[in-house]
């Protein structure tokens, strides 16, 4: 049975592949240094996602303006889990959340088509202040995945389901450090 908060990913050992969706503005010059680089934003928050399903209902299958290319992004676990150190749930105090070096939040799952499940993918919000060492020390490796969405969503659109969940990418229960669980609200 799955948890009503659960990180559910694609890692091994060392990196966890988290998504984003991007111009092509952004994404080309990612891809070809891969790592970020301008017109990459260094100086606004940045939403990382360890579930492809909901960022391809957030960015309907790379069809939303400003979000046509989706990228997996490998970073260290280290990294990862440092974050999740410093996060503060989007539902804390505001003072507190403004304070907040990395927002947490929790968002319903998604289906193939789009529905809501009724148990809950993370998102983080890694900010300003550790930008930086997301793109330049955390970051392993960017892939794009832009064809594949659009296979998958085309076969989804067809009625292919069974063929689009086959293309999926591996997600499985990430274990998360306990002293992090009550942090981020795990469970």
């Amino acid at each position: 049975m799955t948890a009503l908060r659960e990180i559910r990913a694609d890692f091994d050992d060392r990196t966890i592949v988290l998504y984003q969706a991007y111009a092509p503005a952004v994404a080309e010059p990612a891809l070809a240094a891969g790592r970020f680089v301008p017109p990459f934003s260094f100086g606004r928050m940045t939403w990382i996602k360890p579930s492809f399903r909901w960022l391809m209902h957030r960015s309907n299958w790379a069809q939303k303006p400003g979000q046509t290319r989706v990228l997996a992004v490998r970073i260290t676990r280290e990294g990862w889990e440092e974050a999740l150190a410093r996060a503060v749930p989007t539902t804390a105090d505001p003072a507190g959340l403004g304070r907040a070096e990395v927002h947490v939040q929790w968002d319903p799952e998604r289906t193939l088509r789009g529905a809501a499940l009724n148990h809950y993918s993370i998102q983080v919000g890694v900010g300003r202040s550790l930008i930086r060492t997301f793109a330049e020390e955390w970051v392993t490796g960017i892939t794009d995945l832009t064809p594949r969405v659009h296979r998958i969503a085309a076969l989804v659109r067809t009625g292919q389901s069974a063929r689009a969940q086959r293309l999926l990418p591996p997600e499985r229960p990430y274990p998360a450090p306990a002293a992090l669980a009550d942090r981020i609200g795990l469970g």
